[in-house]
Protein backbone atom coordinates (compact mmCIF):
# COMPACT_ATOMS: atom_id res chain seq x y z
CA UNK A 1 0.00 0.00 0.00
CA UNK A 2 2.95 2.43 1.03
CA UNK A 3 4.42 1.57 -1.94
CA UNK A 4 1.53 2.34 -4.29
CA UNK A 5 1.02 5.82 -2.46
CA UNK A 6 4.92 6.42 -2.76
CA UNK A 7 5.04 5.31 -6.98
CA UNK A 8 3.92 8.31 -8.16
CA UNK A 9 6.62 10.86 -6.09
CA UNK A 10 9.29 8.55 -7.30
CA UNK A 11 8.10 8.99 -11.09
CA UNK A 12 8.31 12.72 -10.43
CA UNK A 13 11.76 12.66 -8.52
CA UNK A 14 13.40 10.49 -10.88
CA UNK A 15 11.91 12.64 -13.62
CA UNK A 16 12.84 15.78 -12.29
CA UNK A 17 16.49 14.40 -12.02
CA UNK A 18 16.53 13.42 -15.48
CA UNK A 19 15.40 17.14 -16.69
CA UNK A 20 17.25 18.84 -13.96
CA UNK A 21 20.34 16.96 -15.50
CA UNK A 22 19.41 17.17 -19.18
CA UNK A 23 19.55 21.21 -18.61
CA UNK A 24 22.86 20.88 -16.99
CA UNK A 25 23.90 19.03 -20.08
CA UNK A 26 22.38 21.75 -22.40
CA UNK A 27 24.00 24.58 -20.34
CA UNK A 28 27.14 22.54 -20.54
CA UNK A 29 27.21 22.11 -24.39
CA UNK A 30 26.69 25.62 -24.97
CA UNK A 31 29.06 27.51 -22.46
CA UNK A 32 31.76 25.35 -23.72
CA UNK A 33 30.69 26.03 -27.62
CA UNK A 34 30.80 29.66 -26.56
CA UNK A 35 34.49 29.69 -24.88
CA UNK A 36 35.78 27.42 -27.66
CA UNK A 37 34.83 30.60 -30.36
CA UNK A 38 38.31 31.59 -28.62
CA UNK A 39 40.41 28.77 -30.22
CA UNK A 40 40.27 30.31 -34.28
CA UNK A 41 43.15 27.91 -34.96
CA UNK A 42 40.91 24.94 -34.64
CA UNK A 43 37.81 25.38 -35.78
CA UNK A 44 38.67 28.11 -38.64
CA UNK A 45 40.19 25.49 -40.98
CA UNK A 46 37.11 22.80 -40.31
CA UNK A 47 34.69 26.15 -41.34
CA UNK A 48 35.09 26.45 -45.19
CA UNK A 49 34.15 22.42 -45.48
CA UNK A 50 31.58 22.44 -43.21
CA UNK A 51 29.82 25.22 -45.21
CA UNK A 52 29.65 22.99 -48.01
CA UNK A 53 28.64 20.21 -46.08
CA UNK A 54 25.66 21.95 -44.46
CA UNK A 55 25.01 24.76 -47.23
CA UNK A 56 26.12 23.93 -51.07
CA UNK A 57 25.23 20.62 -50.38
CA UNK A 58 21.52 20.80 -49.00
CA UNK A 59 20.78 23.47 -51.86
CA UNK A 60 19.53 20.36 -54.26
CA UNK A 61 16.96 18.97 -51.76
CA UNK A 62 15.77 22.58 -51.09
CA UNK A 63 15.33 23.84 -54.49
CA UNK A 64 12.90 20.39 -55.32
CA UNK A 65 10.91 21.20 -52.42
CA UNK A 66 10.49 25.06 -52.76
CA UNK A 67 9.81 23.84 -56.41
CA UNK A 68 6.82 21.74 -55.77
CA UNK A 69 5.58 23.82 -53.33
CA UNK A 70 5.59 27.02 -55.74
CA UNK A 71 3.10 24.82 -57.88
CA UNK A 72 0.40 23.68 -55.40
CA UNK A 73 0.81 26.93 -54.04
CA UNK A 74 -0.43 28.94 -57.31
CA UNK A 75 -2.67 25.96 -58.48
CA UNK A 76 -4.44 26.08 -54.76
CA UNK A 77 -5.06 29.84 -54.70
CA UNK A 78 -5.96 30.03 -58.24
CA UNK A 79 -8.93 27.63 -57.31
CA UNK A 80 -9.80 29.46 -53.59
CA UNK A 81 -9.89 32.32 -55.40
CA UNK A 82 -12.14 31.34 -59.08
CA UNK A 83 -14.98 34.28 -59.28
CA UNK A 84 -14.14 36.18 -56.17
CA UNK A 85 -11.32 37.40 -55.81
CA UNK A 86 -8.99 39.20 -58.63
CA UNK A 87 -6.13 36.16 -59.98
CA UNK A 88 -3.39 38.30 -59.57
CA UNK A 89 -3.73 37.91 -55.92
CA UNK A 90 -2.22 34.30 -56.55
CA UNK A 91 1.24 36.29 -56.71
CA UNK A 92 0.16 37.47 -53.05
CA UNK A 93 -0.66 34.07 -51.79
CA UNK A 94 2.65 32.75 -53.22
CA UNK A 95 4.79 35.70 -52.61
CA UNK A 96 3.77 35.94 -48.86
CA UNK A 97 3.29 32.31 -48.02
CA UNK A 98 6.76 31.12 -49.46
CA UNK A 99 9.24 34.49 -47.86
CA UNK A 100 7.03 34.30 -44.36
CA UNK A 101 6.16 30.82 -43.98
CA UNK A 102 6.68 28.00 -46.41
CA UNK A 103 9.97 28.73 -47.48
CA UNK A 104 12.07 29.14 -44.08
CA UNK A 105 9.82 26.15 -42.53
CA UNK A 106 9.70 23.70 -45.29
CA UNK A 107 13.73 24.31 -45.84
CA UNK A 108 14.27 24.18 -42.39
CA UNK A 109 12.71 20.98 -41.75
CA UNK A 110 14.34 19.10 -44.48
CA UNK A 111 17.75 20.03 -43.58
CA UNK A 112 16.91 19.09 -39.72
CA UNK A 113 16.25 15.44 -41.30
CA UNK A 114 19.60 15.90 -43.60
CA UNK A 115 21.73 17.88 -41.33
CA UNK A 116 20.63 16.89 -37.75
CA UNK A 117 21.11 13.49 -38.52
CA UNK A 118 24.75 13.94 -40.04
CA UNK A 119 25.99 15.86 -37.31
CA UNK A 120 24.26 13.23 -34.26
CA UNK A 121 25.97 10.19 -36.49
CA UNK A 122 29.09 11.71 -37.44
CA UNK A 123 29.66 13.14 -33.86
CA UNK A 124 28.43 9.91 -31.84
CA UNK A 125 29.86 7.31 -33.46
CA UNK A 126 33.53 9.26 -32.88
CA UNK A 127 32.09 9.35 -29.09
CA UNK A 128 31.13 5.34 -29.43
CA UNK A 129 34.74 4.79 -30.82
CA UNK A 130 36.28 7.26 -28.46
CA UNK A 131 37.84 9.26 -30.76
CA UNK A 132 36.53 12.15 -28.71
CA UNK A 133 38.73 10.71 -25.98
CA UNK A 134 41.63 11.10 -28.30
CA UNK A 135 41.21 14.54 -29.55
CA UNK A 136 41.37 15.48 -25.97
CA UNK A 137 44.25 13.55 -25.23
CA UNK A 138 46.30 15.54 -28.05
CA UNK A 139 44.91 18.60 -26.34
CA UNK A 140 42.23 19.60 -29.14
CA UNK A 141 39.04 20.98 -27.55
CA UNK A 142 36.20 18.85 -28.67
CA UNK A 143 34.15 22.21 -28.78
CA UNK A 144 36.17 24.04 -31.18
CA UNK A 145 36.81 21.18 -33.33
CA UNK A 146 33.93 19.64 -33.72
CA UNK A 147 31.04 21.92 -32.72
CA UNK A 148 31.89 25.59 -33.43
CA UNK A 149 32.67 24.82 -37.15
CA UNK A 150 28.77 23.05 -37.50
CA UNK A 151 27.22 25.70 -35.75
CA UNK A 152 28.53 28.40 -37.54
CA UNK A 153 28.43 26.90 -40.50
CA UNK A 154 24.69 25.80 -39.58
CA UNK A 155 23.84 29.81 -38.87
CA UNK A 156 25.55 30.97 -42.04
CA UNK A 157 23.94 28.66 -44.89
CA UNK A 158 20.35 27.96 -43.46
CA UNK A 159 19.66 31.37 -44.54
CA UNK A 160 21.55 31.71 -47.67
CA UNK A 161 19.55 28.27 -48.79
CA UNK A 162 16.26 29.41 -47.32
CA UNK A 163 16.43 32.82 -49.98
CA UNK A 164 17.76 30.18 -52.47
CA UNK A 165 14.79 28.06 -51.76
CA UNK A 166 12.43 31.27 -51.92
CA UNK A 167 13.23 32.17 -54.92
CA UNK A 168 13.01 28.93 -56.50
CA UNK A 169 9.24 28.60 -55.05
CA UNK A 170 7.89 31.97 -56.47
CA UNK A 171 9.70 31.46 -59.51
CA UNK A 172 7.84 27.82 -59.70
CA UNK A 173 4.52 29.81 -58.71
CA UNK A 174 4.80 32.41 -61.33
CA UNK A 175 5.82 29.67 -64.37
CA UNK A 176 3.16 27.37 -63.18
CA UNK A 177 0.30 31.11 -63.19
CA UNK A 178 2.04 32.15 -67.22
CA UNK A 179 1.11 28.21 -68.28
CA UNK A 180 -1.92 26.88 -66.26
CA UNK A 181 -3.39 29.59 -64.69
CA UNK A 182 -4.14 31.98 -68.07
CA UNK A 183 -2.26 34.85 -66.04
CA UNK A 184 0.72 37.62 -67.43
CA UNK A 185 3.79 38.13 -66.17
CA UNK A 186 2.48 41.86 -65.25
CA UNK A 187 -0.40 40.19 -63.25
CA UNK A 188 1.84 38.22 -61.11
CA UNK A 189 4.29 40.91 -60.31
CA UNK A 190 1.63 43.02 -59.70
CA UNK A 191 0.34 41.09 -57.07
CA UNK A 192 3.93 39.74 -55.87
CA UNK A 193 4.57 43.62 -55.07
CA UNK A 194 1.04 44.35 -53.92
CA UNK A 195 1.62 43.54 -49.97
CA UNK A 196 5.42 43.16 -50.21
CA UNK A 197 7.76 44.80 -47.21
CA UNK A 198 11.41 44.36 -46.94
CA UNK A 199 10.67 43.26 -43.20
CA UNK A 200 9.30 40.27 -44.67
CA UNK A 201 12.56 39.35 -46.19
CA UNK A 202 13.92 39.70 -42.72
CA UNK A 203 11.87 37.85 -41.33
CA UNK A 204 12.19 34.99 -42.98
CA UNK A 205 16.50 35.18 -42.37
CA UNK A 206 15.95 35.57 -38.82
CA UNK A 207 14.09 32.52 -38.79
CA UNK A 208 15.91 30.59 -40.70
CA UNK A 209 18.84 31.40 -38.82
CA UNK A 210 17.53 30.54 -35.71
CA UNK A 211 16.72 27.22 -37.34
CA UNK A 212 20.40 26.59 -38.22
CA UNK A 213 21.52 27.27 -34.93
CA UNK A 214 19.14 24.73 -33.25
CA UNK A 215 19.34 22.22 -35.58
CA UNK A 216 23.42 21.81 -35.28
CA UNK A 217 23.15 22.60 -31.13
CA UNK A 218 20.59 19.28 -30.95
CA UNK A 219 22.75 17.31 -33.43
CA UNK A 220 26.07 17.90 -31.59
CA UNK A 221 24.09 17.65 -28.29
CA UNK A 222 23.30 14.00 -29.05
CA UNK A 223 25.56 13.11 -31.11
CA UNK A 224 28.18 14.15 -27.75
CA UNK A 225 25.86 11.97 -25.22
CA UNK A 226 25.21 9.04 -27.48
CA UNK A 227 26.77 5.44 -25.91
CA UNK A 228 25.62 2.19 -26.51
CA UNK A 229 27.44 1.31 -29.74
CA UNK A 230 25.92 1.36 -32.88
CA UNK A 231 22.29 0.70 -31.70
CA UNK A 232 23.01 4.22 -29.81
CA UNK A 233 24.12 6.22 -32.73
CA UNK A 234 20.74 5.09 -34.58
CA UNK A 235 18.75 6.44 -31.27
CA UNK A 236 20.73 9.60 -31.35
CA UNK A 237 19.94 10.35 -34.87
CA UNK A 238 16.12 9.48 -34.34
CA UNK A 239 16.31 12.05 -31.14
CA UNK A 240 17.98 14.66 -32.90
CA UNK A 241 15.76 14.82 -36.38
CA UNK A 242 13.16 14.69 -33.86
CA UNK A 243 13.99 17.48 -31.17
CA UNK A 244 15.12 19.85 -34.13
CA UNK A 245 12.18 19.14 -36.14
CA UNK A 246 9.65 20.27 -32.95
CA UNK A 247 12.04 23.21 -32.26
CA UNK A 248 11.78 24.50 -35.61
CA UNK A 249 8.04 24.67 -35.25
CA UNK A 250 8.14 25.95 -31.83
CA UNK A 251 10.51 28.48 -33.13
CA UNK A 252 8.31 29.42 -36.08
CA UNK A 253 5.45 30.14 -33.58
CA UNK A 254 7.64 31.92 -31.49
CA UNK A 255 9.05 34.47 -34.03
CA UNK A 256 5.82 35.05 -34.83
CA UNK A 257 4.36 36.04 -31.73
CA UNK A 258 7.48 38.50 -31.03
CA UNK A 259 7.94 39.87 -34.56
CA UNK A 260 4.27 40.33 -36.26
Amino acid sequence: MTTRLLAPFTWLGSHGLSMTQGLGNWGSLITDTVRALRHVDVWGRLLLPQLARIGVDSIPIALFIATFTGIVLALQASYTFTGAIPLYFVGVLVGKTMIMELGPVLTGLALAGRIGANVAAEIGSMKVTEQIDALETLAYPPNAYLVVPRVLAGVIMFPAVTILAIGMGITSGWVTSLQLLDMSTPQFVRGLTLFFFPFDVWFAIIKATSFGLVVTLVGCFYGFHTTGGAEGVGRSTTKAVVVSSMLILVLDAFWAVLLL
